[in-house]
This record gives structure tokens, C-alpha cells and sequence, in this order.
């Protein structure tokens, strides 16, 4: 699987978890399946995300979402 597929996967593994409410399971599915890639697994928003997480700026469905799909 190349990146770019692997990251749409990430992403839709962890939206299932955003459609559920479940920020925190949301921000753990995708950090995870993240770290699975080569190519993936040193992506800085890994830690920009654990900062946004634990400021209280990723506590929204809406707030998780946006972080998610924005990642590149």
C-alpha cells in the first residue's frame, strides 16, 4: 500500500470513531495506524496532535474531525 492510500485508511478507520462520538479512540486508531506505515510512522502531526489533544483543542467531534482530515 503506498502512503496515500495508506494514510485515506488511517483516516477512515479513525472517522468511525469520530461518528461515534469517541474523540479519544478516534485520536488512538489514527496515531496508531500511522505508526504501521513506513512512511507514516514519524508524520509530525503525531505530535502536534498529542499537543492539541492534550491542550483540549481536539475534545469536539468537529474539532477531531477537521484535525484528521486535514492531515496530508
Amino acid at each position: 500500500m503506498n502512503r496515500a492510500d495508506h494514510l485515506q485508511w488511517c483516516k477512515d478507520r479513525a472517522m468511525e470513531y469520530v461518528n461515534q462520538g469517541d474523540t479519544k479512540q478516534a485520536f488512538a486508531s489514527f496515531v496508531s495506524n500511522l505508526l504501521k506505515h513506513p512512511e507514516t510512522e514519524n508524520h509530525l502531526v503525531i505530535e502536534m496532535g498529542m499537543m492539541l489533544l492534550l491542550s483540549g483543542n481536539l475534545s469536539t467531534s468537529y474539532e477531531m474531525e477537521q484535525w484528521i482530515n486535514g492531515t496530508n
